[in-house]
């Protein structure tokens, strides 16, 4: 009884239930091996010293192409012409690429170019396409960046491969610049001296290269200074907070004012005859 109810046919198909079945066998367990032979790709080329990033982009490439191929076999169990899927499937793709529509081949190409070269790579901040975070992804299509304020933002492999890229993480170190303005009526010398000798005590501040203090500029109310020092660039967060804040403290105890923007205004008196003075103070109540 349950080997005719295996060889029924099910209506308006010529699957068989038996051939239903061992097609969902076949799919289960595609799926099932595919997670397993990708999980077992990323533990052997984890201890190898190919970046973190180009693991997890050859990982996910993987994963699509076994999809792929268990969904054929899934297709194939079922007695369709698999042959003619990848055929039309290859139509699909002509007339794709004869339409212009080809930014997917281009994001796919470009997401390559990336996991391999390696401008950016997992953990490190970046500025890309206009945006700013800590690299979370390269997937096949997109890149994944992480914000400060935990958004995620997607973008397009193709915007990443075909832009400037800023990578703030990549070298060890880094130069801290903070602006500071002292008015003209301060001691500019002892000014410089003072923020010398805070970046010098500072234990996160490298003497080699050595601190700095320039001035940048004659402003309409300031003399403007800019302190200049090199630290490690993980440090570089705390070192900048640091010095704001220390340099306004130091220049307060110290009596070096740092100017509000100001605007002075002069009012030249006009002698007029007495004849003409009337006729102004009428105009001016007027």
């Amino acid at each position: 009884m349950s080997y005719e109810i295996m060889e029924q046919v099910i209506p308006h198909t010529e699957i068989t239930v038996s051939r239903l079945t061992f097609a969902i066998i076949v799919l289960v367990l595609g799926f099932v091996l595919s997670k397993y032979i990708v999980h077992a790709f990323r533990r052997a080329i984890e201890n190898t010293k190919i970046p973190d990033l180009t693991i997890q982009f050859l990982a996910h490439l993987l994963s699509i192409l076994l999809y792929v191929i268990v969904i054929l076999a899934f297709l194939k169990s079922l007695n369709f012409a698999v042959d003619s899927y990848i055929i039309g499937a290859s139509a699909v793709i002509g007339l794709v690429l004869g339409m212009g529509m080809q930014d997917t081949f281009t994001n796919l190409t470009a997401g390559i170019c990336i996991a391999s070269i390696r401008p950016i790579d997992m953990g490190e901040t970046v500025t890309v396409n206009g945006q700013t975070g800590k690299v979370k992804s390269v997937r096949i299509m997109s890149t994944e960046l992480l914000t400060p304020d935990n958004q995620l933002i997607t973008i397009p492999n193709k915007l990443v491969w075909g832009n400037s890229i800023v990578n703030m993480t990549r070298m060890p170190t880094r130069r801290i610049s903070v602006d500071v303005g002292v008015s003209y009526s301060s001691d500019l010398e002892k000014a410089i001296g003072i923020a010398l000798g805070l970046m010098k005590m500072h234990p996160l501040i490298q003497q080699e290269p050595e601190p700095a203090v320039v001035t940048t500029e004659l402003a309409n109310s300031s003399v403007n200074l800019q302190l200049r020092a090199w630290t490690k660039t993980g440090d570089v967060g705390t070192v900048k907070n640091d010095l704001i804040t220390g340099i306004l403290k130091v220049y307060t105890r110290e009596g070096i004012e740092i100017p509000f923007p100001q605007l002075d205004i002069r009012i030249k008196e006009i002698e007029v005859k007495a004849s003409e003075k009337q006729t102004v103070e009428q105009s001016i109540i007027v």
